[in-house]
């Protein structure tokens, strides 16, 4: 099989000997092996590891992405951000703690921004929003 991991900026890796592929959507873990139906799926913030020829283990934690099995050889990641690492423990408590530390931060910016995009919007309303006294003049 082929393994491509992509990001914006990079091809992170594309080797064309890989046996068998093992990843994490938000159902589970799941294998792939050569002739796999065609498929699509999310990834979560996870490792992706792949066996090459010669039973050689390796890893790549990956910020999400998509992955897609085409043609029952051709695997694809695409992903936000990715980083090769050959030990898993390594990987888990170094990387994927970051990758989640920062989703959580872009979490809490969000709510935030939503927050001040709120509040100005009220304060434009309150603007726009004829006053009691001039309602009783026109009234007039």
């Amino acid at each position: 099989m082929r393994l491509r991991i992509v990001s914006p900026l990079s091809v992170v890796l594309d080797d064309d000997a890989v046996t068998a592929v093992r990843a994490e959507d938000p159902s589970g873990s799941f294998g792939i092996l050569p002739g796999h139906a065609d498929f699509l799926t999310v990834l979560a913030i996870s490792v992706v590891s792949w066996s090459a020829k010669g039973n050689r283990r390796r890893h790549c934690a990956v910020r999400g992405g998509v992955m897609t099995v085409a043609a029952g050889h051709d695997v694809t990641v695409a992903t936000r951000e990715a980083i090769l690492g050959d030990d898993l423990a390594t990987l888990h408590e170094t990387v994927l703690k970051t990758f989640e530390a920062d989703l959580e931060t872009q979490r809490t910016e969000h709510v935030e921004s939503t927050r001040l995009q709120l509040a100005a919007i009220r304060q434009i309303m309150r603007h726009l929003r004829p006053t009691a006294e001039f309602q009783s003049e026109s009234l007039r």
